[in-house]
């Protein structure tokens, strides 16, 4: 499924029938305004992402532009990468494990453990996220975050994201905050438009 008008047309139906709470929330908010990212090789999305974990927006800007800037303003290649020694990425502003990661991310895209774009499109969810969270320092909201904006995977629900769980503790008035399993478990309920779902709990008012 990809972020269509129609597909996201479908989502705001399934979700504000759901209940009075979910009704008037996508009232509030108005359309979905999921959308997927720029294309890019889902290698390239993972590298992307561990520079952004755990930093502000503008500090992972500048770590990649650092990066691009080495290879002429352009995304490295696999090989590239790999061949990156891990003092150079450290230059760049990576973490000391951060650079094995990338490393690693390298490697597995050369020996297809990563796959390109045209065959993940191909893959389901969770051979996707089984094949990936193999990987050293790839986590599962990582692989989430790639199946919702890089691939335009229409049902994933990031249960551990705080945002989302936030969001619907928020949503619900409830006074703790939920588990990432009690969120699974309630997502049940949202399927097949969990990403949809998971885009407006990232927008509950405050």
């Amino acid at each position: 499924m990809t972020h269509t008008r129609e597909a996201l047309d479908a989502a705001e139906r399934h979700l504000a029938a759901l209940d009075d709470d979910w009704a008037r929330l996508i009232a509030t908010v108005g359309p979905c305004g999921l959308a997927p990212g720029p294309v890019r090789e889902p290698w390239q999305a993972l590298v992307r992402a561990v520079a952004y974990q755990q930093l502000h927006g503008r500090a992972a800007d500048a770590i990649m532009g650092r990066l691009l800037a080495r290879h002429g303003g352009d995304f490295p290649t696999p090989q590239q990468l790999f061949d990156t020694d891990v003092e150079v990425l450290r230059a760049c502003g990576f973490s000391a494990r951060k650079a094995d990661t990338l490393r690693g991310i390298a490697e597995a895209a050369l020996s297809g453990r990563v796959p390109g774009r045209d065959e993940a499109l191909a893959l389901a969810d969770d051979v996707l996220i089984e094949r990936l969270t193999a990987l050293r320092g790839i986590g599962r909201w990582t692989v989430d975050m790639l199946l919702m904006f890089t691939l335009e995977r229409g049902d994933i629900l990031p249960a551990d994201d705080f945002g989302v769980r936030d969001g619907y503790r928020r949503l619900k008035s409830l006074d703790a905050l939920p588990g990432a399993r009690q969120i699974a478990a309630l997502g049940a309920a949202w399927a097949p438009h969990r990403s949809a779902a998971s885009w407006y709990l990232w927008r509950v008012p405050k």
